[in-house]
């Protein structure tokens, strides 16, 4: 018989080592996650990354790993996993939309595939088609093309299978990114006459449902959806046609269950992962969602633009209605839209808008605590990136291929310029493993700290 005593050591050892391997497992799983940069702003969809510390300092001749160039301008976010890079490109010589895989030791390309596309889309000299990052699994990688249809392929890039949704179209094109949540396919489909919210199942691609926002009617007055009534009609064209969403579909957790937030014109919407069943809507947004919703510490914080530019947040978890329960402000962003998506750092939001301005934001009422622009080495100072946090150090990329360090903190503090003189850039930078990849209408990159000594 084992004394009291002892037999309170072993057990405390026991649970100390329990503790242990728990803690282990956890430090273990995090890694892992980290490890990976599974689609648009990471692992989490909310441009945070906890792995191995990236790079502070890098130029042409110092820290770039490799860089592969790319065959055309293009908007989409490399993404990651293991060994292997992924970006969508609309290759012009064969006329192709495609997934392009790379070997992420040194940039070759591993293989091209998807469809041959020739019908003309309409959409903005600077948004060329397949903006839409791919997403992966670790097993599939899929990809939405707009009118092309959509596309999974394995990593040896055979195809598993395609879905066609229909033609999409607009005059600004198409930009949102597919959403992998457990055995569904979230997409986005729009802007457009025709848009919808679709979950395909990623492994046959067969639609498990769908859901239809109500339209704008075609002959809707502008002044009844925040308009100007002397504001004029670009071209004499009806509000329908000039609204639109091109944002991501976030995937957010409130009151133990889970809810796939998609911002759409004038509202932001939650919506039942299982059904596509509407659960709760949100008023503020306006008529342009160029840039996606983002979350941290229980809120959703959403860009918007058009005949005003606003910041709105909301928390997840209501029904029907929650513009008055839920909403927790909405501030008037002036003349300075966003297009990227922000970051959620210790009850702050820090992010940069399309003038090239970095911004800080108190989570709790919207408030502007600094605002501070930032100048790179070239002419396009503007920007269309989303915000990407390393601990506590904030990367923020503008249009000339320019990435600023800064300090996550309520007190400005610029701690690098880094630039590769290879712009224009339009995707968000991605992180993994300590690498980061910039993706620029010439090249990828792989930007990589030299090894200790």
């Amino acid at each position: 018989m084992i004394a009291p005593k002892k037999q309170t050591a072993v057990y405390a050892e026991g649970v100390r080592r329990a503790l242990l391997c728990i803690a282990l497992l956890a430090f273990t799983v995090i890694q892992l996650e980290a490890d990976q940069w599974p689609a648009w702003r990471g692992p989490g969809a909310n441009g945070i990354y906890g792995g191995i510390p990236l790079p502070l300092l890098w130029s042409t001749n110092q820290n770039v790993h490799w860089q592969t160039p790319l065959p055309g301008p293009g908007n989409s976010t490399p993404i990651i996993w293991d060994q292997r890079v992924f970006i969508t490109q609309a290759v012009e010589k064969t006329s192709r939309r495609a997934v392009i895989c790379f070997d992420r030791r040194d940039g070759k390309i591993l293989w091209e595939a998807g469809p041959i596309w020739t019908s003309k889309e309409t959409t903005s000299p600077e948004n060329p088609p397949c903006t839409p990052s791919p997403v992966t699994d670790g097993k599939r990688v899929i990809a939405w093309f707009g009118s092309a249809g959509v596309y999974c392929f394995d990593f040896a890039g055979h195809e598993l299978w395609n879905r066609d949704l229909g033609r999409q179209s607009h005059m600004y094109g198409y930009g949102a990114s597919p959403l992998v949540y457990h055995d569904l396919c979230i997409i986005n489909f729009g802007p457009g006459l025709r848009s919808f919210v679709v979950a395909l199942d990623k492994r046959t691609g067969k639609i498990v449902w769908q859901y239809n926002p109500q339209p704008i009617p075609q002959d809707a007055k502008f002044e009844n959806y925040g308009g100007e009534a002397s504001w004029q009609k670009p071209g004499g064209m009806a509000l329908a046609e000039i609204a639109g969403s091109w944002a991501t579909p976030l995937l957010a957790r409130a009151d133990h269950s889970d809810e796939i937030v998609v911002a759409l014109p004038f509202k932001i919407n939650g919506l039942a992962p299982k059904n596509g069943a509407e659960l709760w809507t949100c008023s503020g947004p306006n008529n342009g969602i160029y840039s996606a919703p983002f979350i941290g510490e229980g809120t959703v914080v959403l860009n918007s633009s058009g005949f005003r530019n606003a910041i709105t947040a909301v928390r997840p978890g209501g029904r029907g209605d929650v513009t008055t329960t839920h909403r927790a402000w909405i501030q008037n962003l002036a003349a300075k839209p966003s297009i990227g998506s922000g970051v959620i750092f210790k009850n702050h939001i820090y992010q940069i808008n399309t003038s090239g301005f970095a911004e800080c934001r108190n989570l709790g009422t919207g408030t502007l605590v600094w605002e501070e622009r930032l100048t790179g080495s070239g002419a396009l100072n503007s920007s269309w990136s989303s915000a990407l946090l390393d601990g506590d150090r904030l990367y923020l990329a503008n249009r000339n291929a320019d990435v600023f360090v800064l300090r996550a903190s309520p007190k400005f503090e610029l701690l690098a310029t880094n630039s590769i003189g290879a712009g224009p850039m339009n995707s968000s930078p991605a992180a993994s493993d300590g690498d980061l990849f910039l993706r620029t209408d010439q090249a990828l990159f792989r930007i990589s700290a030299p090894l200790a000594p």
